[in-house]
């Protein structure tokens, strides 16, 4: 077993065929319940690292997962990373989890864990989404898009990577390493840098597809019973003010809260005061009877 301030446990999980490669930070105390991290399109698991090692020294079981396609998780043969396949995958985690979660999710990793407990639930224990809402802003959407469409084949150093995600993030400072970013790249015999997901994650569905997407995520957030924190970086082109309010309507109950520092990318752009709030609500979840 891995130590909350230390390197987590490896953990795999089969999904569909396919296997998911995961992290487990121990609780450092008597276990308070487990939390499950699932993170954004493009990103990694190890994205959460910071978050998953602050939560478990407060103890708490955390978990963090390669979404399919990503990191060290397998690739669709068929290319299928559709948001039920992802569904299916939160779903299969939880089973290996053995209880009810709080289920924390940003952007994609959001969506997946709004369908998934909304469809599929009760499956956590409360739920906690990062700078997604229902009905997302095109334009922020578009320029994800545009970024993670940017380099296809690939980058000569990590230095023209690291330029790259300062044009597109230039709010955030600049690491002073640039180590991170080799767990978010690899480098292929020709020797230049590719992100480290399939690129078929890119393929977008056509305008009916994504508003049939928008009314399965607003039907799905009217069936939320449990606790629920909605996150916005106070910079975020995602979420709007309108999107924010409509979902306070479709969960009545939810709590919301602003990363006045952040953009779409909240724990990454503000991890210290991400986290604290993250845990100062999930402290105040009851625990499953």
């Amino acid at each position: 077993m891995g130590t909350a301030s230390g390197s987590p446990q490896q953990v795999r999980v089969s999904s569909g065929g396919i296997e998911l490669a995961g992290d487990h930070w121990p609780a450092a105390s008597n276990s308070k319940g487990s939390v499950l991290l699932l993170h954004g399109g493009g990103q990694r698991r190890h994205s959460w690292r910071r978050t998953g090692e602050w939560l478990a020294e407060a103890g708490w079981s955390v978990w963090s997962f390669d979404a399919r396609g990503h990191g060290e998780s397998g690739r669709s043969p068929d290319g299928d990373y559709s948001i039920s396949k992802l569904v299916d995958d939160a779903a299969a985690i939880v089973d290996v989890i053995g209880q009810a979660p709080v289920l924390v999710g940003a952007s994609m990793g959001g969506m997946t864990s709004l369908i998934a407990e909304g469809e599929r639930g009760p499956l956590a224990r409360a739920l906690v989404l990062v700078d997604i809402v229902a009905r997302i802003e095109s334009e922020g959407s578009d320029k994800i898009q545009a970024f993670m469409h940017s380099a296809p084949n690939g980058f000569a150093t990590l230095e023209d990577a690291s330029d790259a995600i300062a044009a597109y993030n230039p709010h955030r400072p600049r690491p002073k390493s640039l180590d991170g970013l080799r767990k978010n790249l690899v480098q292929r015999e020709d020797g230049r840098w590719h992100w480290h997901w399939d690129p078929r994650v890119l393929q977008r569905g056509s305008e009916p597809e994504l508003e049939i997407r928008y009314e399965r995520a607003k039907s799905a957030a009217r069936n939320i019973t449990v606790p629920t924190l909605l996150v916005r970086g106070g910079h975020s082109d995602i979420v709007s003010d309108a999107g924010l309010q409509e979902m306070r309507e479709l969960i009545p109950h939810a709590q919301s809260v602003e990363v006045g520092s952040a953009g779409h990318m909240i724990a990454g752009d503000d991890n210290d005061v991400f986290t604290s709030e993250l845990l100062q609500f999930i402290e105040s979840t009851p625990r499953p009877q």
